[in-house]
Parts: C-alpha cells; sequence; structure tokens
C-alpha cells in the first residue's frame, strides 16, 4: 500500500503519538521525515506549505494540507472507516469528536498552562493562578472518571478503541508527567486504568513508550 502522506512530527509529542496510533490502527502507511524543532519547520520549503510552521503538519497523497493534532488523526481515521476509530455511526461519530474536544481543552490544556507557569512562560508565578489550573483540571478529571466508571468497556465511547480513546491516552501520559503525582493519580483509578488499556495495545505501545510518570505533582521551585 503506498503511503497516505507525509507527516512532520515529533515522536515525543502527544499529537504526534495519537496520528501514529490511528495510522497504525487502520493499517495505513505515513512517510515520517527526520524532523528537527525549529530547523525543519523553519525552512522556506516548510513555510511555503505551512507559514505558521507548526508542528505537527500533514500533506495528504492528494495535496491536502493540514495542520493541528486532531484534525489530522480525525483525517486519517477517515480513510479506514472499517476501522471503527471515528465510530460506527453518526451518533459514535460525534461522542468521539465531543471526547476529543473535551480531554484537549479541559485537561490538556491545563498541563500546558501550568507547565509554562512554573516555568516561568507565563510571566511572573502566581500562587493562585496555579491553584486554578489545578483545579480546573481535577474537576475535568473527576467527571471523566466517573463516565468511565460506567463503561463496561473501558473505552470512551464504544466497545473498542477510538480516535478519543487514543487522545486521552496522550493526554493522560501528559498529565502523569506534569499535575498528576502518586497521590492525584490515585484519584483517579479509572482514567489511568484507560492509559493503561490502551497503551499496552501491542499495536501502540511502542509509540507511547514509557509513562515515566512523576511522584509528586509539577511544582514552583522559586527564583
Amino acid at each position: 500500500m503506498a503511503p497516505i502522506g507525509t507527516l512532520w512530527g515529533i515522536g515525543i509529542q502527544r499529537q504526534t503519538k495519537v496520528i501514529l496510533g490511528v495510522a497504525a490502527l487502520a493499517g495505513l502507511e505515513i512517510d515520517t521525515p527526520v524532523v528537527e524543532f525549529g530547523v525543519t519547520n523553519q525552512t522556506t520549503e516548510y513555510l511555503s506549505k505551512f507559514p505558521m510552521g507548526k508542528i505537527p503538519a500533514f500533506e495528504a497523497a492528494n495535496g491536502l494540507k493540514l495542520f493541528e493534532g486532531a484534525p489530522i488523526a480525525r483525517y486519517v481515521a477517515s480513510l479506514a472507516p472499517e476501522s471503527g476509530l471515528l465510530g460506527k455511526d453518526a451518533n459514535e461519530t460525534a461522542l468521539v469528536d465531543q471526547w476529543v474536544h473535551f480531554v484537549e481543552h479541559e485537561i490538556s490544556a491545563f498541563s500546558y498552562e501550568t507547565m509554562g507557569l512554573v516555568a516561568g512562560y507565563l510571566g511572573p508565578y502566581s500562587k493562585e493562578f496555579h491553584s486554578t489550573l489545578i483545579q480546573r483540571q481535577a474537576r475535568a478529571l473527576k467527571f471523566l472518571e466517573e463516565h468511565l466508571a460506567s463503561r463496561a468497556s473501558g473505552f470512551l465511547v464504544a466497545g473498542e478503541m477510538t480516535l478519543a480513546d487514543l487522545v486521552l491516552a496522550a493526554v493522560t501520559q501528559q498529565a502523569g508527567r506534569v499535575t498528576c503525582g502518586v497521590a492525584e493519580r490515585a484519584l483517579y483509578p479509572n482514567v489511568f486504568a484507560h492509559y493503561e488499556k490502551v497503551t499496552t495495545h501491542p499495536t501502540v505501545k511502542a509509540l507511547f513508550g514509557e509513562a515515566e510518570f512523576v511522584e509528586e505533582a509539577m511544582a514552583y521551585k522559586g527564583a
């Protein structure tokens, strides 16, 4: 089978893991050139295709150009409808989209902001803002924990893995490295059981690699 296109991505990036996971589960091949962030994506050739210089980015064999991880992953999944990665019908597809948006905006976003705040990328450190980020993410994780507890399959939408499950696993891995230490992870057993269920699947296990979870949530160390 000929490659469906070319993906410029970085292996440690959660979006790249999801896109390649979708392709692997769907039985599709994607070309993946070596990418050096800050170099590859600043070349004239790259910027002529993707003017924002964002990674990941994808160029399909038919010439379609996409950036942003979720749309790329969704497009790849759409090329193999029999895989069920977007659900089996319109209702399930809508639910897959719902959960993808939810975990990206209500969980992942707060992991990124916490990293930026603690590292000083968002200006002077604010304990109040830090607490707000953690509380917002915890609210979403609690909701997710309750939903997964009601799912006999252990998956978000269907009886089998969908795109939403891959996105959640990547986002959970990110949270486990930033905002969820041992104490926090104990509060969400179903969320982290879901992570294990997805990331130990033989087809995607190598893409996710080791969990590398932290013992304690990332904290501000002071100036």
